[in-house]
């Protein structure tokens, strides 16, 4: 697995948290609707992040079977 690979699943994970963060934010303006919005792409983000994760472990599982 090429570095580039762990940078990618770790930006991911980062746009998450930031979109997590900037849901809190808007929630704490009281602007529920841009917060729900933010909310559900963070879950998406977070979502996406969380597979690519278990592609790199499947994909090193089946490395170090090799």
């Amino acid at each position: 697995m090429t570095q580039t690979t762990h940078d990618r699943a770790a930006e991911l994970h980062n746009l998450a948290a930031h979109a997590h963060a900037a849901a809190a934010e808007s929630h704490g303006k009281a602007d529920h609707l841009t917060a729900h919005e933010l909310s559900r792409q963070a879950l998406e983000l977070s979502q996406n992040a969380h597979k690519h994760s278990e592609q790199l472990l499947e994909e090193a599982k089946k490395t170090t079977k090799e």
